[in-house]
């Protein structure tokens, strides 16, 4: 199951990188924070849309690589 591990640490990166960069961003014009954070819950959206097919194919291939149980 590693490489489904590392796809969704790949999520949580992309969803963690993009929260830091939006605070980083509201506190720069704290008067856009509604808008910033709503850009960012919409790209938070679309990492977690990119990743599902990576996740996906690393299940599978995890999956494939398992030896049989007998």
């Amino acid at each position: 199951m590693r490489r489904t591990l590392i796809e969704l640490l790949h999520i949580a990166a992309g969803i963690f990188a993009t929260a830091v960069f939006a605070a980083g961003a509201v506190w720069a014009l704290p008067h856009a924070a509604a808008t910033i954070w709503g850009v960012a819950y919409g790209v938070m959206v679309v990492v977690v849309l990119m990743g599902i097919r990576p996740l996906r194919l690393a299940w599978r291939a995890d999956r494939d690589d398992r030896p049989a149980d007998g």
